[in-house]
């Protein structure tokens, strides 16, 4: 720093310059001065004290200048310093505004991606929404119709039921018991599951002639028909209720209780878990299954008796592949057994509309007809 000069630089007026005056000591106890050569002040020496003053003075003007000028030079060295110091500040700041400003830029680039990323994201969204949303309709709409389907098909279920028993087939209802002749020609093999079909139709096969229930006498046992009206409050399949039980020990096991033991069991199974199906042959087709019948007998062997006899069906257990030919006897003793099963389930699946006693004399006549087939009974086929 320099002394307390007002420096010219900041708006302050410029020195003035000095005015030589002589000057000279008053200080009386101060020695005489000594001149320039050597020699000391005298009192007659007043006249070289008169030319020094000027002398004296420029000296002192030329001190103010050095003066002023050193003070110049420091300030203008303090002003270059702060200068580049302020300079240098500047330079920072620049940088860091240019730095902020890349962010700010970055930020909004990344705030722009966000921007259209969440718009395509929700357009997406909307888009599988709707598709989502086209496809529940549409499953609706075919759900809707199988129930539809379904209904027509219970509906239709409930007439056959209601309008056609194992006793009386409505043959218009089941074209598979008309007549060949009736029923056209036929081709292949024509399949159709056991159950679903009344496969013995209510011939008496001694005589020939159909029978007539209305002209039998009949009376109800008490005991079976207390054990059916016991069953037919909570219908079941479960072997052990007692009506079942009389019906297993006395009609069906007989009834499929053939030569063949293995077969037989396997055949039992099947017709409880309603998988038996019988195909009829087609004459023009026996040279073609040949092959296929070797391991499962022959068309003049029955595979459950093990008798000769012409084989004009033949059953599938089952998925299985395999085919099992039957003579009409096991065909009938089979078809009796079935028949009782479907009206069974019938009672059990609520379709059957009728009073216990009709419902407990059709039961019966079932009974009848796997008697009658077990003792050899069976309908001639045209």
């Amino acid at each position: 720093m320099w002394s307390g000069q007002p420096h010219p630089d900041k708006g302050h007026p410029p020195p003035l310059e000095a005015v030589p005056v002589p000057w000279k000591s008053v200080d009386p106890c101060k020695s005489p001065r000594e001149s320039p050569g050597g020699l000391a002040e005298t009192p007659g020496g007043e006249e070289a004290q008169g030319e020094e003053g000027p002398a004296a003075g420029q000296l002192d003007v030329l001190r103010l200048r050095s003066s002023s000028m050193e003070i110049r030079e420091k300030g203008s060295e303090f002003l270059k310093e702060e200068l580049h110091k302020a300079q240098k500040e500047l330079k920072l700041k620049d940088e860091e505004c240019e730095r902020l400003s890349k962010v700010r830029e970055q930020l909004e680039r990344e705030l722009e991606e966000l921007t259209a990323s969440l718009f395509e994201e929700a357009h997406k969204m909307v888009r599988e929404a709707n598709m989502k949303q086209a496809a529940s309709e549409k499953q609706l709409k075919e759900a809707r119709g199988k129930i539809d389907v379904l209904q027509a098909e219970v509906s239709a279920l409930k007439t056959l039921v209601l309008t056609s028993t194992p006793a009386s087939p409505n043959r218009e209802l089941h074209p598979q018991l008309l007549s060949p002749t009736k029923a056209g020609p036929r081709k292949g093999h024509l399949r159709h599951k056991s159950t679903s079909s009344a496969l013995c139709p209510a011939v008496c096969p001694a005589a020939g002639h159909t029978l007539t229930p209305d002209k039998e006498g009949k009376e109800v046992d008490t005991t079976l028909f207390a054990e059916f009206q016991a069953w037919r409050e909570s219908p079941t399949l479960d072997k052990t209720c007692p009506f079942l039980d009389r019906v297993y020990r006395e009609d069906v096991g007989p009834c499929l209780d053939f030569t063949m033991q293995e077969l037989s069991a396997l055949v039992r199974a099947a017709v409880e878990d309603n998988t038996l199906t019988i195909e009829p042959v087609a004459s023009q087709t026996l040279p073609a299954v040949k092959v296929a019948a070797v391991a499962c007998g022959s068309t003049n062997t029955c595979a459950l008796s093990g008798l000769a006899r012409a084989c004009r069906h033949r059953i599938r257990l089952g998925d299985s592949e395999s085919h099992y030919y039957i003579s009409p006897s096991s065909r009938a003793r089979i078809t009796a057994v079935c028949n009782f099963f479907t009206y069974v389930r019938y009672i059990q699946q609520g379709l059957v509309r009728q009073e216990a006693e009709p419902m407990f004399w059709e039961i019966t006549r079932l009974r009848k007809e796997m008697s009658l087939a077990k003792l050899g009974f069976f309908p001639q086929e045209a």
